[in-house]
């Protein structure tokens, strides 16, 4: 049996659920299963809701989150935020024991940890008790320490320069 992974995306640069994204893309093409669960996007779309159904079976998106939290046009208690990151967490554990995936990806869960979404404590017992051959990507800026230290692999995006800064808006297929 191969022992799965503990990674983790991390940082304030772009590039974290995109990088989670390259880990599902070369495992499908290795016949594996990959599911993502979506902690904070949701609400919107975004190109990954539409593509990923063309990896179907192999890769499953299930985006949970109320949208992004506390900017744009956010008018949702945090309350509510709260009860759907928490769904979302019951969600992945029951992927994550499914013995169905090899990889199971927590997209923006270190944010909804920094938020106050989820609790760490919730998150520290997933990433112990994650079956031995399923391998775990948690993304998101403001990783925790003590997830931090329980991963095999932890890069951070660090930000050298953004399009935004010059005016320039998000752009279909690179942003979102």
């Amino acid at each position: 049996m191969t022992k799965g992974l503990i990674i983790v995306y991390t940082g304030k640069g772009k590039g974290k659920t995109t990088a989670a994204l390259g880990i599902a893309l070369r495992a499908v093409g290795y016949d594996q299963k990959v599911c993502m669960v979506q902690f904070i996007k949701g609400s919107w779309h975004y190109g990954e809701m539409t593509s990923s159904k063309r990896l179907e079976p192999e890769f499953e998106l299930t985006a949970i989150g109320k949208g992004f939290v506390g900017i744009i046009d956010d008018k949702s208690p945090i309350e509510d935020h709260k009860k759907v990151a928490e769904e979302a967490l019951r969600v992945a554990r029951d992927k994550i024991n499914s013995e169905i995936y090899n990889i199971v990806i927590l997209d923006e869960i270190n944010y909804a940890l920094n938020l106050g979404l989820v609790n760490l404590e919730d998150v520290l017992e997933i990433i112990s008790n994650k079956p031995n051959d399923v391998s775990l990507v948690l993304t998101g800026n403001y990783a925790k320490d003590e997830v931090i230290e329980k991963a095999d692999l932890v890069t951070e995006m660090r930000e050298i320069k953004h399009p935004f800064k010059s005016g320039i808006k998000a752009k279909k297929g690179i942003d979102f």
